[in-house]
């Protein structure tokens, strides 16, 4: 043991303005892990017919074969919790250059066998080799493409441990101090969020007959929880109606004299909530999107004539609740919740704003400002596994009045009794882990200074990648960063006068060709593995708008810096010049 761990060599990331910090554990080299694995291998590779019996599965269940046995998975262990993610972002750099039709033609067989077929160590030995390699190395500073990132370390052994304990909170019964935990790690988010007194928390952060907000499995669940409260909010029972979680849409609709309910969103909403639409039973073409600015912010003035006009219906059409966002999934930008908030409160409507992954920038005191007017929202999401840099996966939604969940209880004899205080009353998932212990020791390990200085990394960061995005010639960028996600393309600089050209055929015509070169570029960047920045299509344009091709970054890492930025951004060039130029307009 004592050998195998002086292979191992702790590297501490001494994050500038250091109050956190991310430690990687890394091998010296890729002969000495394999080395590793080869030696385990050859004392695993004696095979015996393996069994399924009574004897066998209680071994399997309760401890290690023997003592040698124990040894080799405490090795790999070692190297799973300390040495792999650095392994793979020094050998494979995002994932090895195996296409995806070669690499599922090695997964067809469908038979399970009735015994076993290998030990844990073997299963082990072929999760490193075999599927690692080929996962995608989300905790490599050149992957930069999506809402996905490297961990800080403590995660996966705070994630161990919430396996081990196995809790289940959806009953006191299967969880007890956790679910007490949990409306703790609950109420001190809330607290963050709506800035409430003492007093208000001292009533609510136990109190069983009320709920600030739940875990869910992840935003989306978030964001149909929030609605779900707004549905059975506004349809809720009365004289001579149940209420619409009872009866449902067709006579809630008839009890109250409506046609049909809307929620009203930016067109860069997540699409959680056409998802919403349709299990709400709503319809999702009832998920009005309304048109951004050129900010790309929801444009007010059109919100407001939305409103005007569905007013003017003299009740015929309802509107559920309207969506402000905070960290558009494309562009990071923010709504303006502050007005939002204020034109929701005039109008007596609920209020819920998507901040699955801005949320966590109100730890920031130099950037929180930027959501200024969230505490005027009905209902709040946030996603842990985004920027509060927990595993996969787990989300949060939040309410400003502690009894409104109480309009979603449900009730089953055997678990959740009426009348009993169990998380699970309110929830739209049954069994659920304890994810709140994660949040939890991630809070006291981090503090809000840590989470703080991760935000202002990835927003400054951000920003200088802006900044050279501009002084190169061959590239355009589209969304400045507000957060930390920007957008560009590919667009060399005697193209971009064309486009200035008033002539609409010509520029649309060109833009097709640059949607093809941009495709192009990213998808070669992918397959080569070394680097990643995600793409989407984005309408722009004031009075003809056009779908454009662009390539979005999310910068979340903190090992990202703007010299790999350069790197990627060199890559792109080649790219570029080397394959596509036969395609350029």
């Amino acid at each position: 043991m004592n050998k195998n761990r002086q292979s191992i060599r702790l590297c501490k990331y001494d994050y500038s303005r250091a109050g956190t910090y991310f430690v990687t554990f890394c091998t010296q080299n890729r002969e000495c892990f394999l080395g590793n694995m080869g030696s385990i291998k050859n004392n695993i590779s004696k095979k015996t017919e393996l069994v399924a019996n009574w004897q066998t599965l209680m071994r399997v269940f309760i401890r290690p074969e023997n003592e040698e046995t124990k040894l080799i998975l405490l090795k790999y262990m070692e190297q799973i919790l300390f040495g792999l993610n650095s392994f793979l972002k020094k050998h494979v750099g995002i994932t090895e250059k195996v296409s995806l039709k070669e690499l599922s033609m090695r997964f067809t067989e469908t038979i399970i066998n009735k015994n076993p077929e290998k030990k844990l160590a073997e299963v082990i030995t072929g999760l490193i080799e075999d599927i690692a390699p080929h996962a995608v190395n989300v905790a490599s500073p050149y992957f930069v493409g999506h809402m996905t990132s490297a961990m800080p370390f403590f995660m996966v052994h705070l994630k161990t441990i919430v396996t081990a304990l196995n809790q289940n909170l959806v009953k006191i019964e299967t969880s007890k101090v956790v679910s007490i935990l949990e409306k703790q790690v609950i109420a001190k988010i809330h607290r963050i969020i709506y800035k409430e007194n003492e007093s208000f928390y001292n009533e609510h952060v136990q109190n069983a007959k009320t709920t600030l907000g739940i875990f869910t499995k992840d935003g989306t669940l978030a964001n149909i929880t929030a609605l779900w409260v707004a549905r059975n909010s506004l349809l809720a029972s009365k004289e001579g109606f149940s209420g619409i979680e009872k009866e449902g849409i067709v006579p809630a609709y008839k009890a109250y004299g409506i046609e049909r309910c809307v929620i009203l969103a930016s067109k860069l909403s997540h699409y959680s909530f056409k998802k919403a639409g349709g299990i709400l039973g709503i319809g999702n073409q009832n998920i009005i999107g309304i048109d951004v600015d050129t900010n790309n912010r929801i444009n007010l003035d059109l919100l407001k004539k939305e409103i005007k006009k569905i007013k003017k219906t003299g009740g015929r059409i309802k509107i559920l609740a309207v969506v402000g966002i905070a960290g558009a999934t494309e562009t990071g930008t923010i709504d303006p919740l502050q007005k939002i908030g204020m034109l929701c409160s005039e109008n007596k409507i609920h209020f819920h704003v998507d901040a699955a992954w801005g949320g966590p920038t109100l730890m920031s005191e130099k950037y929180k400002h930027l959501l200024d007017g969230i505490e005027l929202a009905d209902s709040v999401t946030i996603d842990c596994h985004k920027q509060f840099y927990m595993p996969m996966s787990s989300g949060m939604v939040y309410f400003k009045s502690p009894t409104i969940m109480n309009s979603i209880e449900y009730h089953a004899n055997y678990v959740n009794r009426p009348g009993s205080v169990d998380l699970g009353i309110k929830s739209i998932t049954g069994s659920r882990e304890a994810n709140s212990i994660i949040l939890d020791c991630a809070l006291k390990i981090m503090g809000t200074q840590g989470y703080a200085l991760l935000i202002e990394h990835g927003i400054e960061t951000a920003r200088k990648f802006a900044e050279e995005i501009k002084k190169r010639p061959d590239f355009q960028l589209m969304t400045p960063p507000e957060l930390n996600i920007l957008t560009y393309r590919i667009c060399p600089v005697d193209i971009k006068k064309k486009l200035s050209e008033d002539n609409f055929e010509q520029r649309q015509s060109i833009n097709k060709e640059l949607n093809k070169i941009n495709r192009n570029v990213q998808r070669l960047q992918r397959e080569a593995g070394k680097s990643f920045v995600s793409r989407t299509t984005l309408n722009i344009g004031n009075k003809r708008k056009e779908d454009i091709v662009v390539l979005r970054c999310v910068i979340m890492n903190p090992m990202t810096n703007i010299n790999i930025l350069k790197k990627i951004l060199d890559e792109q060039e080649k790219i570029y010049r080397c394959y596509i130029t036969t395609s350029r307009p």
